[in-house]
């Protein structure tokens, strides 16, 4: 491997903050720290002062509040960074936070062309009869399936649920089965869906952890439905109901998520909330009460704002750098990530921020699409906080019978 500068790519270069990282990354480089030049240009008792600053900024981050759930988890969307957690992992009845599957199963269906927002949905005598919460729906009579999804997301419906999942599937089993094929393939490793409600079912469970998932991926993959999450009411058959969510009420960053309700469950709250670029996801499960549901999320979430603050470095597939390709019909190949490079560190610490590339020195065509030929790392304060692998950004063939020819005498002298 050779490590090589990512001096040129490093962070925000539009940024002129003095001491900033790819100013600190540069002055290093020849032997000048940023230390060094603000000992020459600052007197004595202020570069103390810059100095105490620094410390206590970074030691000052305290420990995430006290949850009184059966488990909770606040996690930053865009670096999958975890800012507070407990009982994470513990299988636990999720009620009606089963919806954001359903939900996330029925836009499938809409992305795919097999179903459209406008078609009518015979409602069955199973749907009507569904008990807990509702929007109403009336037997053999028709709803389009707009109006279930929002009467699903909104007022928690039941009876819309099954509807869907009838309309879709056949029958709300077999739509439970494609809810745990995404379920499967988003890496929701400690659940299963028994149903399209979250009535409570032994077979029926799900963590703070995988709901999270499922709530990452649709708002990544379905940003124009994810903004009915932050609807605050909706009217169906003359009947206006509210959203349970009453973070929607209390604080303008929140725009969804779900709320959910058994007495199994306890009162569930999965949350997410935008403030200056910086989104947060919030899973409060098993609480006692509707208001403590809220006010346990928006500690979480005042929390994580208040202490931390996430940097987009590298976007998903920017050429970050090339390699050398041997017996190619191209000399290099262009690097970069597939996704894209975000991290969550404590407010006031992207100075200290420092990243490297490691390059593999000898790839031999073909390289395909895709293919790993290095990392990119980033360092706070020379801890390592991400690693991601650099990947080729482009196919190289195999080149000619002369390239090889060539390309094989020159590597005798590598």
């Amino acid at each position: 491997m050779m490590e090589i500068s990512p001096d040129h790519q490093l962070l925000n270069r539009n940024q002129a903050q003095f001491g900033g990282p790819c100013c600190t990354f540069i002055e290093e480089a020849r032997g000048i720290t940023v230390h060094t030049i603000l000992y020459r240009i600052l007197p004595s008792s202020l570069l103390l002062l810059v100095l105490i600053c620094q410390i206590a900024a970074a030691a000052s981050i305290p420990a995430p509040p006290q949850v009184s759930a059966g488990g909770h988890l606040l996690i930053d969307y865009d670096s999958d960074h975890i800012l507070a957690e407990n009982n994470a992992d513990q299988t636990l009845e999720p009620a009606s936070l089963t919806k954001i599957m359903t939900a996330y199963a029925v836009l499938h269906e809409l992305r795919e062309g097999n179903i459209k927002l406008a078609d009518e949905v015979l409602v069955s005598e199973k749907a009507w009869r569904t008990p807990g919460s509702r929007m109403f729906i009336e037997v053999n009579k028709r709803v389009s399936v707009e109006s279930l999804l929002k009467g699903m997301i909104v007022q928690s419906g039941n009876d819309a649920s099954v509807a869907l999942a009838e309309h879709i599937a056949g029958s709300e089993e077999t739509f439970a089965n494609l809810m745990n094929d995404h379920a499967r393939r988003l890496g929701m490793v400690n659940s299963h869906f028994a149903n399209s409600t979250g009535l409570p079912d032994q077979n029926h469970y799900t963590t703070a952890r995988d709901i999270a998932k499922v709530t990452k991926a649709t708002i990544l993959e379905f940003p124009e439905y994810y903004a009915w999450y932050a609807i605050k009411e909706f009217t169906f058959n003359d009947i206006q109901q509210h959203n349970r969510n009453l973070l929607l009420w209390r604080d303008n960053s929140v725009d969804g998520v779900k709320t959910g309700h058994t007495e199994a469950a306890g009162y569930c709250l999965v949350a997410s909330a935008k403030r200056d670029n910086m989104r947060l996801i919030s899973v409060v499960m098993g609480t006692d009460s509707e208001e403590s549901r809220a006010r346990e999320t928006q500690a979480l979430l005042n929390y994580g704002f208040r202490f931390y603050e996430t940097h987009r470095l590298y976007g998903a597939n920017e050429p970050l750098s090339q390699v050398r390709v041997w017996k190619g019909e191209k000399e290099k190949a262009s690097l970069g990530l597939t996704n894209g490079l975000s991290v969550t560190i404590p407010r006031n610490q992207y100075e200290n921020l420092k990243a490297s590339m490691s390059v593999d020195t000898l790839p031999m065509a073909p390289v395909r699409k895709g293919q790993i030929l290095g990392s990119v790392k980033v360092f706070l304060d020379g801890a390592l906080i991400s690693s991601e692998p650099l990947v080729s950004l482009e196919p190289i063939g195999e080149g000619s019978i002369l390239q090889n020819v060539k390309d094989t005498v020159l590597l005798w002298f590598e």
